[in-house]
């Protein structure tokens, strides 16, 4: 990241831009840094200015206890701020959470476009994830951030064996070293439940994605982002999972951004 901005109460935020025009923040979900969703500028910087920023407790950014959704608002209002005053936003899994809270907290945002917020529509969602929260809170608090890291992978439904092949990868001491941060997505997340009447507030136009590939809950959150949102658009994106393709997913959001 060869960029800096401060936030609000003081908290250094690392981003990085590319390409020309109105300006285009991604917003990364759980486990993920402005690295993860950088290959998805790519399809965009030819149309927009397209910025990727490391969220507070991971990546180049800072962070300032004690952790606050409001503080990642402000974050956003920080990175708007510096990229000329208003911005579109693009959220990714959890990452879309905390785009629509900015856009229902009254920042200059034009447009917001998320993808597979994991918001439960199911039965049992609620207690599901309140489960999940106190035993993360547990693990963290405790030092345990590989067992904190492993209960998140369950929550995304990865089976046990990948979980436990995950732990022998190289990849794994990044994944402890970020673990603190799936708190600050547990936060963004609320209950887990869709929150209609935060998203009946948002004004600016909203476009909720899923893969038809993914569990056909993800396609129904989205589909109920849509509906619960005054100018909400839904579309599935043929054989896409939550891992989506950045060039599948690219040009559906050039067209909703520059119209």
């Amino acid at each position: 990241m060869d960029k800096k901005t401060i936030s609000r109460d003081g908290t250094s935020l690392a981003y990085e831009s590319t390409g020309q025009g109105p300006a285009l923040i991604l917003v990364s979900g759980a486990m993920s840094t402005g690295r993860t969703v950088a290959p998805l500028a790519v399809p965009l910087s030819d149309r927009f200015r397209v910025v990727v920023y490391d969220r507070r407790g991971r990546g180049e950014s800072g962070d300032t206890p004690p952790y606050a959704v409001k503080s990642e608002v402000e974050d956003l209002a920080a990175l708007i701020e510096a990229v000329g005053g208003e911005a579109a936003l693009c959220g990714i899994s959890s990452g879309g959470a905390l785009a629509l809270q900015a856009a229902a907290s009254g920042l200059p945002v034009r447009q917001v476009a998320v993808y597979e917020v994991p918001f439960a529509v199911y039965e049992g969602g609620a207690k599901e994830r309140a489960e999940y929260t106190e035993r993360l809170t547990e693990a963290l608090e405790q030092g345990r951030r590989g067992d904190a890291v492993e209960l998140f992978l369950r929550l995304t439904g990865m089976a046990e064996e990948m979980i436990q092949g995950a732990r022998q990868s190289p990849m794994w001491p990044g994944m402890e070293t970020i673990a603190p941060s799936l708190a600050y997505d547990d936060a963004v997340m609320g209950d887990g439940l869709v929150p209609r009447e935060r998203l009946a507030s948002i004004t600016v136009p909203v476009l909720a994605v899923a893969g038809d590939a993914s569990p056909s809950w993800m396609g129904e959150a989205a589909r109920a982002i849509a509906d619960a949102v005054p100018r909400g658009t839904y579309r599935s994106l043929e054989g896409q999972t939550h891992m989506v393709e950045p060039d599948v997913l690219g040009p559906v959001l050039a067209e909703f951004f520059g119209g």
